[in-house]
């Protein structure tokens, strides 16, 4: 799945515009190859849609390669 980043919090977790209704959850723990200190909203993302204690979450979220 692609999106790109929505809202980002200070406590290590954020929100990835999905193109449907809801924006999906992550975690920093399912970062693949950044840190979540360098993300920026606004950045393109690849991730895998898993499941969490809350509902539907992106897990191996990784920045878009051009």
């Amino acid at each position: 799945m692609e999106g790109k980043i929505k809202r980002l919090t200070d406590k290590g977790f954020g929100f990835i515009e999905s193109g449907s209704d809801k924006d999906m959850f992550f975690h920093s723990s399912a970062l693949q190859g950044v840190r979540y200190d360098d993300l920026r909203e606004g950045q393109e993302v690849t991730y895998d849609v898993g499941q969490g204690p809350k509902g539907p979450r992106a897990e191996n979220v990784q920045l878009k390669e051009d």
